[in-house]
């Protein structure tokens, strides 16, 4: 199994921008398929942004495109999330998965490994 942590979570004000980063150790990274979700408070946990094994190829949420950037640098075994234009309704808690299937997925079921989450908070 692989074991996550994402740090760099904080408050921004509107229109900043920051840049998370998830740590992974355990398993060989570059064999998952990696994801970030949010989870704002009163809802449920939404996919934002997924990157394949090797970073080529990445998906994102309609919401975050354009603004959001998923990366990953497999030789440090690290994810990360460049959120940039940021908006109040960007709130919410992130959390780093991961996922074994071969292909980028934007399911939520199918990712088995989740970090612990960072706050992040866009003030008006």
């Amino acid at each position: 199994q692989v074991q996550l942590v994402e740090s760099g979570g904080g408050l921004v004000q509107a229109g900043g921008s920051l840049r998370l980063s998830c740590a992974a150790s355990g398993r060989t990274f570059s064999g998952y398929v990696m994801g970030w979700f949010r989870q704002a408070p009163g809802k449920g946990r939404e996919f934002v942004a997924a990157a394949s094994r090797t970073g080529t190829n990445t998906y994102y949420a309609d919401s975050v495109k354009g603004r959001f950037t998923i990366s990953r640098d497999n030789a440090k075994n690290t994810l990360y999330l460049h959120m940039t234009s940021l908006q109040p309704e960007d709130t919410a808690v992130y959390y780093c998965s991961a996922s074994t299937k071969i292909a980028v997925t934007t399911r939520y079921n199918d990712y088995i490994y989740w970090g612990q989450g960072t706050q992040v908070t866009v003030s008006s």
